[in-house]
């Protein structure tokens, strides 16, 4: 039924910059608000970003650092990931994630997709 299918990642050097798609069907991507969350090996699952149905409103965790940007568009029921200034750190497996409420808890978000994986060197 809901699908939510993650592109864009790869391999990027330090300092430089990457935009990750999500692509969803199956459901009416306008009431849905929408999530990237990230996760490394080893660690626990981290809140990156979020943006609601509003699409001007959007909220950031602490590992955004003021250098990720998520966008979406409704008509494309896609939502993007601008990610720049990226440090080794960023490097993780990147998932986006669909809730009908705002959060940045993951226990929100009701519909996952397989993640894209994104390395940065250092």
């Amino acid at each position: 039924q809901v699908q939510l299918v993650e592109s864009g990642g790869g391999l990027v050097q330090a300092g430089g910059s990457l935009r990750l798609s999500c692509a969803a069907s199956g459901l009416t991507f306008s009431s849905y608000v929408m999530g990237w969350f990230r996760q490394a090996p080893g660690k626990e699952r981290e809140f990156v970003g979020t943006i609601s149905w509003n699409v001007n409103f959007a909220n950031y965790g602490d590992s955004a650092k003021g250098r990720f940007t998520i966008s979406r568009d409704n008509g494309k029921n896609t939502v993007y990931l601008q990610m720049n200034s990226l440090k080794p750190e960023d490097t993780a497996l990147y998932y986006c994630a669909a809730s009908r409420t705002y959060s940045y808890d993951a226990r929100r978000y009701d519909y996952w997709g397989q993640g894209t994986p994104v390395t940065v060197s250092s």
